[in-house]
């Protein structure tokens, strides 16, 4: 997969499928950033989740209630995915909208570079799919956008992945029977080359779903926190286990308990924080190698003019973060 007549967006969409079709489930971390995608890729992750509700809080400020919009989105996807070597999986809501306008997204965000998209079965306005008040819409017209989806994947690049995203369980009018009745639908009349079952509860319920939907299955975990043991997960069939939040989260609330500390103890804090960093077992994250300053210099000593090299023997800077020194 390293021939170099492949693109690259190109190959990593052969690597998501590699992960759908090779024995064994994956394990997805998630949140909205390059950096934390880069970072999931340095600490040995093959795949990463960028999750629309995460955009519309740390791009906009807003909830997870569908105003982030296409253009926002595409123009994002793309940053993540030429930041990153793995396999991109996006959150695209909705669509933005019925089975047309899902036509154009997806070759937008084909477009893009990433490897594969999710679409929801939501009501537009939609809801984040871990709250209540969603409702959804007919069987047969996701079936209908996930069939133009498929379409439009196809006219650029059929490497491409598009998942199906049912959000029936906790929904208005909900069962877990009608839920398990769209996955298979989804798969078999709508195309999609994966079904992400939301909020599952029990692991019966998603061997069930596993079992006897006709394609692989992606989840995240609606019942009691934490949830299931990997192995416990693995043991149903489902081929991947989507933590979607994570990153973003856990980042989010060290800032807020850096902020506070910092507000109360003042630089005490910043060196508290530095020495429980360096003595993590997993070390500091080198800001500069995440952001690829280090190959800055390579290629002003290649490529500039004689004159416009610069002195990095007589100049200095610091370190004004909480990472590598």
């Amino acid at each position: 997969m390293n021939e170099p007549h492949i693109l690259p967006a190109h190959r990593k969409r052969l690597a998501f499928r590699n992960l759908l079709t090779r024995p064994g489930m994956t394990v997805m971390p998630g949140g909205f950033s390059p950096m934390y995608a880069k970072a999931a890729q340095l600490a040995g992750f093959e795949t990463f989740f960028v999750a629309g509700s995460q955009m519309s809080a740390f791009l906009l400020g807003v909830p997870d209630t569908g105003v982030i919009g296409m253009r926002d989105m595409a123009d994002h996807a793309r940053h993540v995915a030429s930041r990153s070597d793995i396999p991109i999986l996006l959150d695209c809501d909705t669509g933005f909208g019925n089975a047309i306008n899902v036509h154009y997204t997806v070759q937008e965000m084909v477009n893009s570079g990433i490897a594969a998209l999710t679409l929801e079965d939501q009501e537009a306005p939609k809801k984040s799919g871990t709250s209540a008040g969603r409702r959804c819409i007919s069987a047969e017209e996701m079936i209908g956008k996930l069939q133009a989806a498929a379409a439009a994947r196809d006219e650029i690049d059929p490497a491409f992945s598009i998942v199906a995203r049912c959000d029936l369980l906790g929904a208005e009018g909900s069962s877990f029977e009608a839920a398990l009745e769209r996955c298979i639908a989804y798969a078999k009349e709508g195309r999609a080359d994966v079904v992400f079952i939301n909020s599952v509860e029990t692991l019966d319920q998603l061997a069930r779903v596993c079992a006897e939907t006709p394609a692989p299955v992606l989840m995240i975990w609606g019942g009691k926190y934490p949830g299931p043991s990997f192995a416990d997960l693995e043991k149903t069939g489902v081929k991947i286990a989507l933590y979607p939040v994570m990153a973003a989260t856990a980042g989010l609330q060290a800032a807020w308990h850096i902020l506070n500390d910092f507000k109360s103890r003042g630089v005490d804090a910043l060196s508290d924080w530095r020495r429980s960093v360096e003595d993590s077992p997993y070390g500091a994250l080198d800001f500069f190698k995440l952001t690829g300053a280090e190959d800055v210099r390579g290629m002003e000593a290649k490529y500039l003019p004689q004159d416009s090299q610069r002195d990095y023997d007589s100049t200095w800077g610091h370190s004004p973060g909480l990472g590598k020194k």
